[in-house]
């Protein structure tokens, strides 16, 4: 599995806005000034995260993102699953929707797949937005 661009650049910016210890909206170019990331593209990420029901935006002079709950209560893997979709199960027959494995039952594999895509949830699921926010914070 490899995390996309859209992946990575979602945590930080989930991190980024945790760091701020703010109620208040943080805006995007601000985000983007300290992530070093485009403001386009991050618009495009953020919006996502707004619509996944991961931020609150809000439009105008005072405007920007916020998180929606505690920084404590994300998990790294609650913003990896949302923007990596199906592309997160190391196998096409565990993706979500794939069609019926002719060899689904008798495959020698399918135990081990199935074990290391626990693995990746729960490797990712230590890790709150938090614990990320206060990790090497500048």
């Amino acid at each position: 599995m490899r995390i996309s661009t859209k992946g990575r650049y979602a945590l930080r910016a989930m991190i980024d806005i945790a760091r701020q210890d703010s109620d208040q909206y943080i805006r995007l170019e601000d985000i983007a000034k300290r992530q070093n990331i485009s403001k386009k593209y991050l618009e495009a990420v953020v919006k996502f995260l707004v619509v996944s029901g991961l931020l609150e935006g809000k439009r105008g002079k005072n405007g920007g993102y916020k998180l929606v709950k505690n920084p404590e209560e994300y998990t790294a893997w609650d913003i990896i699953s949302v923007t990596e979709k199906d592309e997160i199960a190391p196998v096409a027959c565990l993706e979500k929707d794939a069609p019926s494995c002719p060899i689904k039952n008798t495959c020698p594999t399918l135990s081990m797949w199935k074990a290391f895509a626990e693995t990746e949830k729960e490797f990712f699921s230590r890790y709150s937005i938090r614990d990320l926010a206060d990790e090497n914070e500048p």
